[in-house]
């Protein structure tokens, strides 16, 4: 590789790990472990002209200079510091409360996987706690900040976000999730008492404080002034059209517009329409696709009644996709993958495994409601989240060694690894793996979530779509549960544009493997293809199809 290309990849990835501590200590690098992300004005302008800099001497090398794999990461470190500072500068901490991954959510899921190897990192924890205290006291003023400009959250938001905080600090002390953190081998009973004792003095003294600081201004500060859920979207707020127009081209990696992204959704509504009434309709006895979603959805003999009973049909569609993998890949990963339910965080998520091994890789399944949990719908959630795909996907690129720059094997762009996990839900079907054809209806349920997400995400952030109107074109769209529907639209209106990674991306792959099939005939090998779409680690749909077709090239 290129010294100096890899020089700079390498400085990047420094320089990630040292500005994203939190990602740093879930990849089990434990030099940051005692620190948190500074979310202040002042880092952030900082962090745009870090990344201007970056993507500035990524650009200076001559194409014509670098090999293949140099031309990707090239490429992928160009993309990753060009969206990110265009997107920081346009201030969404500015209208940052978040009920989905606000920090209320998100360190109820992260702090009991963060690795706590030894003493050391058990004291450097209660570093940690403060400093998150003082985030969160950043966090607030950067509201204040919004409010100032008048870039504030719609109404759903604060009430959500308050909600959830109230219900934080009304537990006991001892039940806190900052108490349930990892211990280290070496200590025994009385060591654990101990930390944990000045642990809640933590929680007590600092971060619960912080917590109703937080919660005080945005009940009391943005609340009154809350945009109303009939403009929810970015529209709606101040530079919020450009700021959709740089999150697009973040979320796909590709030059798109939304009015082109929404009709792409509406024309993969009206294919489904057509799966469903072939494949749904005998099973339930119908030709009234109304019928269908409305079965689907409200007959409690399709829905599950515990969590156990969601983890279990999750782990042996694990099981069945572990023995099959070896026919349809040529790498696999050696991190093994679980399943662990959650109560808090987003309807179905996947935690990567550490890079030094300490942690695996775990699908986390919100049975908060398990009765909003499908039996049709578990199986093709589990390809995608974990078997074969996220855990494939992100497993194998941290396993690639030195052979590609760190930022490629442990980043994430969305666009590639989630289009890559709703493909893995129709290539599952390939392979066999759906039980049953009411499993393989939920492939179909999955797919109209990721359509319906290109119609309504456009529209509530382009197209001036109330919350409301965005749930009911769910509704009638899609045999989702209203409690997942609107835990949905809540989720894409709190991060906006990347619910059209999964559609968009799953589209394009689909479209490179029916070139490199039509170009290859009888040569074409799909060990070999997806091995080709898992080797480079991260990269961009547009980068992903150089790769594909110089794959297919050379097999020709």
């Amino acid at each position: 590789m290129n010294p100096e290309l890899r020089q700079l990849a390498d400085e990047y990835w420094e320089y990630v790990l040292r500005t994203q501590p939190t990602n740093a200590h879930m990849l089990g690098d434990y030099r940051y472990v005692d620190q948190v992300e500074d979310a202040s004005r002042e880092a952030e302008d900082a962090h745009i002209g870090h990344l201007r800099s970056f993507a500035a001497k990524a650009r200076a090398f001559d194409p014509a200079d670098l090999d293949a794999a140099d031309r990707v990461t090239q490429d992928t470190l160009i993309y990753e510091t060009e969206t990110a500072a265009g997107i920081e500068e346009l201030r969404q901490a500015e209208f940052g409360i978040d009920p989905i991954f606000g920090p209320q959510a998100v360190f109820q899921v992260a702090i009991p996987q963060m690795s706590v190897e030894t003493p050391e990192h058990a004291e450097m924890m209660l570093t940690k706690y403060s400093g998150i205290a003082r985030l969160l006291d950043q966090l607030s003023e950067r509201l204040r900040e919004g409010v100032r400009a008048g870039r504030v959250n719609a109404e759903f938001a604060v009430t959500k976000t308050v909600e959830q905080i109230d219900a934080m600090l009304a537990s006991p002390v001892e039940d806190d999730v900052f108490l349930r953190a990892q211990m280290p081998a070496a200590f025994d009973e009385s060591d654990v008492a101990a930390w944990r004792e000045r642990a809640a003095a933590i929680v007590t003294d600092e971060l619960r404080p912080a917590f109703g600081r937080y919660r005080d201004i945005i009940r009391d500060e943005v609340g009154p002034i809350a945009r109303s859920n009939e403009e929810a979207g970015l529209t709606f707020v101040p530079n919020g059209d450009l700021l959709y127009v740089r999150l697009i081209e973040k979320y796909t990696t590709m030059p798109m517009q939304a009015a082109e992204i929404h009709e792409i959704g509406l024309q993969q509504i009206d294919r489904l329409a057509e799966e469903y009434l072939e494949l749904a309709g005998p099973l339930l006895g119908t030709t009234s696709l109304e019928d269908i979603f409305t079965a689907l959805r409200d007959d409690p003999e399709l829905h599950h009644t515990t969590g156990e009973g969601v983890v279990a049909q999750s782990e042996a569609a694990f099981a069945a996709a572990k023995a099959e993998m070896p026919n349809w890949f040529g790498r696999l990963p050696k991190s093994d993958c679980f399943v662990q339910e959650t109560k808090h965080g987003p309807v179905a998520f996947y935690y990567p495994p550490a890079e030094d091994g300490s942690r695996e890789g775990t699908f986390f399944m919100n049975t908060v409601d398990p009765t909003s949990w499908g039996t049709y719908e578990v199986q093709s959630t589990s390809f995608h989240e974990g078997i074969p795909g996220h855990h494939l996907q992100i497993a194998i690129a941290q396993e690639l060694g030195d052979s590609v720059p760190a930022f490629q094997r442990n980043g994430f762009i969305s666009a590639y690894g989630e289009g890559w996990g709703l493909y893995t839900e129709r290539l599952s079907d390939e392979m066999g793996l759906y039980s049953t054809d009411l499993d393989r209806v939920g492939m179909l349920s999955a797919d109209s979530m990721r359509a319906c997400r290109l119609v309504v995400d456009t529209g509530m952030h382009a197209l001036g779509w109330s919350r409301q109107q965005a749930i009911d074109y769910v509704a009638a769209n899609s045999p989702l549960a209203m409690h997942a529907i609107v835990q949905e639209i809540d989720r894409y209106l709190s991060f906006p544009g990347q619910a059209l990674s999964y559609m968009i991306g799953r589209i394009e792959i689909q479209r490179m493997r029916a070139d490199a099939e039509a170009a290859l005939g009888d040569r074409f090998d799909i060990k070999g293809f997806h091995d080709a779409v898992l080797g480079s680690g991260l990269v961009t749909l547009p980068t992903l199809d150089r790769i594909v077709s110089e794959w297919a090239a050379s097999v020709a």
